[in-house]
């Protein structure tokens, strides 16, 4: 039996059921960001820390992942450290964030959107 999709996320084959939860996107998100030199972190908005606290969802704080239409559209909130060149960064971590999730999960990435929402000061 040939593998074949049932929805955005989950995939069947002779053996049974894949499912792959956004949530698993998320991480993979703040992980490769993270990677990037230059990133200090993500930036999470109050909701994400109260969201935190009831659902222990702060490896996810400063990211949204939606799957439509089978590709991913991811939204993540960084900070960057002082002094670095943003846009570099920015394109560094958009390239990283789709290439981890593809080659990980096999799910094509559509749009990686990249806010600069704060620049860490501290050395």
């Amino acid at each position: 039996m040939s593998e074949k999709k049932v929805n955005d996320l989950t995939q069947t084959n002779s053996l049974g059921l894949v499912n792959i939860s956004e949530e698993v996107l998320e991480t993979i998100t703040n992980i490769s960001t993270k990677e990037i030199e230059g990133v200090m972190g993500l930036y999470g908005h109050i909701t994400d820390d109260i969201a935190g606290i009831f659902t222990k969802k702060n490896h996810t704080k400063g990211v949204h992942v939606q799957v439509i239409d089978e590709k991913a559209v991811i939204d993540l909130d960084i900070v960057v450290n002082f002094g670095v060149k943003i846009p570099e960064v920015a394109w560094q971590v958009q390239e990283n964030v789709k290439n981890a999730i593809e080659n990980m999960t096999q799910i094509k990435v559509e749009t990686v959107n990249v806010n600069v929402a704060s620049i860490n000061f501290v050395k």
